[in-house]
């Protein structure tokens, strides 16, 4: 493992598989400017992350490479553009001159303003140079380690797979809510046969399983996967009542079949990238 202030990466120097793997909101590190900053308790803050994906991933990992983000969401968030700087928070948002797109105007952007009902997170304005300092310190190595590794396990395998991995808020349904939510930025971000794979996978496990609505897939998927260029990307959005406990704060009851459904949707996606592998190991 190499680790960052920001972020840590799992797995050998030269990828094993085609697959890399990626949790970037479960950090659970607020640093002292963070805390110093908001107008809300620290443990409100919780309700931004992917809680315990780390820990859902870290037991389904077999060697691939995987980056596990240190720093919390409410910090910087990993899966949104450099642009999608919020004009109520930050000062530099003004001089990029974008449309605001609906995840910003809500407050979750960059740098996310509000949470939910909590309401506002920050007790001051953000001045250009610290989100930009977030920026050059946390979001661009990320990114760059993962466009690094995808491009290796392209250049060694033919194929790359990335696997972003998140966790949801329990949703509403008519019928059974779904467990997981499939995002492949309808067909841009990977070729359907992964898709495939991953649906096939849950209906074998009976995990209800839809694709893209209400999670396509973020910044992440739209930067990263090229499925012309042989690098193919997907995002996991697995209900939280799943695999935590009642609280929605730690490892529950289903966290063992949270894994199970996990283990054997990377067995299939390593499959359809490179049939016969898994017999090979």
């Amino acid at each position: 493992m190499t680790s960052s202030l920001s972020f840590a990466r799992h797995g050998p120097p030269t990828p094993s598989s085609p697959l890399v793997l990626a949790v970037p909101h479960a950090g659970r590190d607020y640093p002292q400017a963070l805390q110093s900053a908001i107008r809300l308790p620290l443990a409100a803050l919780k309700g931004l992350e992917d809680r315990c994906a780390d820990a859902l991933a870290l037991e389904a990992w077999r060697g691939e490479t995987l980056f596990v983000a240190h720093r919390a969401r409410a910090w910087i968030d990993l899966n949104r553009g450099e642009q999608e700087r919020d004009p109520k928070l930050d000062d530099g948002a003004g001089m990029l001159g974008v449309p605001l797109s609906a995840k910003l105007r809500s407050g979750l952007g960059l740098v996310p303003r509000r949470i939910g009902n909590a309401g506002d997170i920050w007790s001051r304005r953000l001045s250009a140079a610290e989100v930009t300092a977030r920026i050059a310190e946390d979001h661009r190595p990320y990114h760059a380690a993962l466009a690094e590794a995808l491009q290796a396990a392209r250049d060694r395998f033919g194929v790359a797979v990335l696997v972003d991995i998140h966790s949801m808020p329990p949703l509403a349904a008519a019928n059974e809510p779904p467990r997981l939510v499939i995002g492949d930025r309808f067909g841009k971000s990977a070729d359907a046969r992964f898709v495939s794979r991953i649906e096939e996978t849950a209906r074998a496990l009976h995990v209800p399983a839809v694709n893209n609505v209400p999670y396509a897939g973020g910044h992440t998927l739209e930067r990263h996967g090229n499925p012309r260029g042989g690098i193919h990307a997907v995002q996991l959005e697995f209900d939280r009542s799943f695999y935590l406990d009642p609280q929605l704060d730690r490892p529950g009851p289903g966290f063992a079949a949270a894994v199970r459904l996990l283990r054997a949707v990377l067995d299939a996606l390593l499959d359809e990238a490179l049939p016969g592998a898994l017999a090979a190991e």
